[in-house]
């Protein structure tokens, strides 16, 4: 079902693997499933990463922050296995501290082919300017092109209690929104979670159309989700979807920050949640994404399951 562009026919589905400070992780158990190779070749394949959220400090409940050096170390030998057009991670590359960005890119870098960020919730010990910096950014949001497909990258922390100085503008559209949320009740009214700007959502609007306009199929990666609703879903997260389903040409929407994963699909467009690779001491989660004519297939390693996503526009 899923191809390897070096000639490897299988992998594991579903490995544990034991985490040991200093040491290379090593699958300790076998295969669940095999897939066989595909006859059908994809147009092209990406990776994706979520939530690492490196830290230097103990584990606390169920995330284990130093583990993600070695999982991203056997992820990234894995992934440069196959010929990966790009990888994205999904945002919290750290959990709190600025010097954990030098710890933790350089094993990030060691993924062959270009890489890009999200930027999470988990990385503003400094303020956006200085995270867009720090990672080499070309805007907190952006977009880019692969192929045929266009890959729109957002910002889920434009309006956000902790990602602007206390007192500018965009704090205090964000202390309006977060304020209004936890008077009406909403279950997403988290200071944890942020919001869409404006400003964001026009600049959507315009890529989104100018790609419908020349054919292109569109991706979307964030951090936070916006569907199913859930108490980690973005602000304003019905203001983001009728954007995404007022072009026609959107696919997927990919994101973190949920760490137990979560699916839907409304109106034709997939919305993915991936899980957190912080998660447990010895079990990783990571993704390639397989695009074909008319689906894209997720190959989940660790705990994040396989998927087929139909295209239906």
């Amino acid at each position: 079902m899923f191809s390897n562009q070096k000639g490897l026919t299988n992998k594991l589905k579903g490995i544990s693997v034991a985490v040991i400070l200093g040491i290379t992780l090593v699958a300790t158990s076998p295969a669940t499933s095999v897939f066989a190779k595909s006859e059908e070749k994809p147009k092209f394949e990406f990776g994706l990463v979520p939530d690492i959220q490196y830290c230097d400090c103990d584990a606390s409940g169920t995330r284990f922050y130093l583990n993600s050096v070695d999982k991203l170390k056997a992820a990234s030998q894995t992934l440069n296995q196959y010929n990966l057009g790009f990888t994205v991670q999904t945002g919290d590359l750290i959990d709190k501290n600025i010097f954990s960005f030098s710890s933790i890119l350089p094993i990030y870098n060691m993924i062959e082919g270009p890489k890009y960020h999200v930027l999470g919730n988990h990385d503003f010990p400094v303020t956006t300017e200085k995270v867009v910096d720090i990672l080499n950014m070309p805007n907190q949001y952006y977009d880019f092109k692969y192929k045929s497909w266009r890959f729109v990258v957002l910002d889920t922390n434009d309006l956000s209690l902790y990602a602007n100085p206390e007192g500018s503008e965009k704090y205090k559209q964000a202390e309006e929104m977060y304020n209004s949320l936890k008077e009406s009740g909403a279950v997403n009214a988290q200071t944890w979670n942020g919001g869409v700007s404006n400003e964001q959502l026009t600049w959507l609007r315009g890529v989104l159309d100018k790609a419908a306009q020349i054919n292109e199929k569109v991706v979307v990666i964030a951090h936070m989700p916006v569907y199913p609703e859930n108490n980690h879903n973005v602000w304003n997260d019905d203001a983001v979807i009728k954007e995404l389903e007022a072009a026609g040409n959107v696919v997927a929407y990919f994101n973190g920050h949920n760490h137990a994963g979560n699916y839907g699909v409304k109106n034709g467009i997939h919305y993915v949640n991936l899980k957190g690779m912080v998660e447990t001491a010895d079990t990783t989660s990571y993704s390639i994404v397989e695009v074909y004519k008319d689906r894209l297939e997720i190959d989940g390693f660790g705990r994040e399951q396989d998927r087929v996503l139909k295209i239906q526009k």
